[in-house]
């Protein structure tokens, strides 16, 4: 069994002419990317053992609700803001 791995937003870059680009698009598009990476960083925040890695895998789960809920709510402010965080947690 081989393992590929896929991107889980290809159908943003496959639907490309469907979506109407512009500046909400793209910062949704970099958001829900970023989102994506902060997810893998909490898995390893959460693998750290002893429970070392808690607080800061509990700080990003709070980050990335927060982040998701300004995409449902359409709120650009707050998609920006969370974009920016969301963009330096390592």
């Amino acid at each position: 069994m081989t393992s590929t791995t896929e991107d889980p937003l290809d159908f943003l870059d496959n639907n490309a002419n469907k979506i109407q680009n512009s500046a909400q698009t793209d910062l949704i598009q970099q958001l829900l990317y970023e989102i994506i990476r902060v997810k893998e960083l909490i898995k390893y925040y959460e693998s750290i053992p002893n429970g070392g890695g808690q607080l800061g895998a509990s700080i990003l789960n709070e980050l990335v609700s927060e982040a998701y809920s300004s995409l449902v709510n359409y709120d650009i402010i707050l998609m920006k803001k969370y974009y920016d965080l969301l963009l330096n947690c390592d």
